[in-house]
């Protein structure tokens, strides 16, 4: 009877877990919340949502560094959830192809069939009259070196890991969370001192909706680096198993990279002052 309850495989079977339903239940407050504020009915309804995700967010997570601790991460599970990972990451660069495309379709075409509302709102060139795009090689370009040296210092904190040199480790995820919050400090700098608005003009609304998003992503890398540094602080991660450093990482050279084509596009292409064409 004994060698019934014997684990033949090197998957892991998770235990009854009430994550799936609280999440689903505070996704919905959260997107009910949203509809609610939309409707001027107050945002008071996302609070709950809100604090909701960020439980199942918290609870969930511990429970997967648990089973790690516990052995339960074989290297059958450790390849699905590198799996996992990269399909989020490869969702989330479609989100992003969605505000390139928004602010490609505006600026190159034109089309006949909306030529003449499309050249209202554009006044016939990219920027729109009377938008005074920022300066791609001042703000912007200090963002870009602070997040290219960010991604060299989360690669040294990488290797020293898998070196399993703790001290490297700590410093390199401890500079790279510090460039991170210079970065969104510049940011948020930038914002209070753009001189366009988010409603109002096609420009404004795709370059606060992309870089937005982006200083989002941002943040949320910052939090999972902070997370990570605690974990290393505490003993956590080993050259063996250090999936969750790992995740962090990609995570981070995606916000990378997806910076450097913001930059390119929106910053130095979108203030080079290019005529409208139709299509």
């Amino acid at each position: 009877m004994a060698d019934g309850h014997v684990k033949h495989h090197d998957y892991h079977l998770v235990s009854p877990s009430p994550w799936p339903f609280i999440a689903s239940v505070s996704a919905f407050l959260l997107a009910l919340g949203f509809i609610a504020g939309m409707h001027h009915y107050g945002y008071l309804w996302l609070i709950p949502g809100a604090l909701g995700v960020l439980y199942t967010m918290f609870g969930w997570w511990r429970d997967v560094i648990i089973e790690g601790r516990e052995g339960f991460h074989t290297r059958v599970v450790q390849l699905h959830l590198r799996y996992g990972m990269i399909l989020f990451i490869a969702s989330e660069v479609m989100f992003f192809v969605a505000w390139f495309w928004a602010f490609f379709n505006t600026s190159l075409f034109v089309g006949q069939a909306n030529e003449t509302a499309r050249l209202a709102v554009t006044g016939g060139m990219w920027p729109p009259k009377g938008i005074e795009s920022l300066d791609p090689w001042n703000l912007p370009l200090l963002n870009t070196l602070l997040l290219l040296t960010s991604g060299t210092t989360i690669t040294w904190a990488h290797h020293a890991l898998l070196h399993n040199n703790r001290r490297g480790l700590k410093a390199g995820l401890a500079l790279t969370i510090v460039l991170g919050i210079i970065f969104s400090c510049v940011q948020a700098y930038e914002y209070l001192h753009v001189g366009f608005h988010f409603s109002g003009n096609i420009f404004g609304a795709t370059f606060f909706m992309a870089t937005g998003f982006h200083g989002f992503h941002v943040i949320v890398g910052t939090i999972f680096l902070i997370v990570c540094l605690v974990r290393a602080q505490n003993g956590g991660f080993t050259p063996e198993h250090h999936f969750g450093f790992e995740a962090a990482a990609w995570y981070w050279h995606f916000v990378d990279v997806v910076w450097l084509f913001l930059f390119a596009s929106i910053y130095v292409w979108g203030s080079a002052g290019v005529a409208a064409t139709a299509g």
